[in-house]
């Protein structure tokens, strides 16, 4: 996350303490436009970006914990789209499962709609699939539960060697 801090310290004449100025910008939309609100149960200083183009979202200077990061969570959805599991993403990425799971349910109908673009572009007449036998094959079978229990799915790889 890029967050900009600048520290001010400025002291009156007449010998008081210094105050101190700190500047905060959006790790959104990089605005300056950033108010306080509020604390954590932990009393971390939460903030908030009031510029109208920007999506208004609270957040933190340093997280306690990874996976509330911007950039781990837009690592996550890329993760998914270049057909990385959740537990191979949690794992590399040291955070939790439900946390990648979460987020990409969270991004589920963008997800659907790449998918979905890039099906249309696809003309299955153009498509050529060559069939051959092979003397030797490396076949790996899984299987998963789709929803609920009742829809199991198998999935079956075969590699053969040329």
């Amino acid at each position: 996350m890029d967050v900009t801090l600048c520290l001010d310290l400025t002291a009156s004449s007449n010998k008081e303490w210094p105050m101190t100025f700190i500047s905060v910008r959006c790790p959104y939309c990089h605005s300056d436009q950033v108010v306080k609100r509020g604390k954590t149960r932990r009393g971390t200083q939460r903030y908030r970006c009031h510029n109208t183009a920007c999506t208004p979202q609270s957040f933190l200077l340093e997280y306690s914990y990874q996976g509330r990061l911007p950039e781990v969570k837009q690592q996550m959805i890329d993760m998914s789209l270049n057909a990385s599991g959740v537990r191979d993403t949690a794992r590399v990425l040291h955070i939790s499962t439900d946390t990648v799971l979460r987020e990409i349910r969270k991004k589920e109908a963008v997800l659907e709609s790449v998918n979905t673009a890039l099906l249309r572009t696809v003309d299955p007449d153009e498509i050529l699939v060559d069939i051959q036998q092979a003397g030797e094959a490396e076949v790996d079978e899984m299987w998963s539960f789709v929803g609920k229990k009742g829809h199991q799915r198998w999935l079956w790889h075969a590699i053969g060697a040329p």
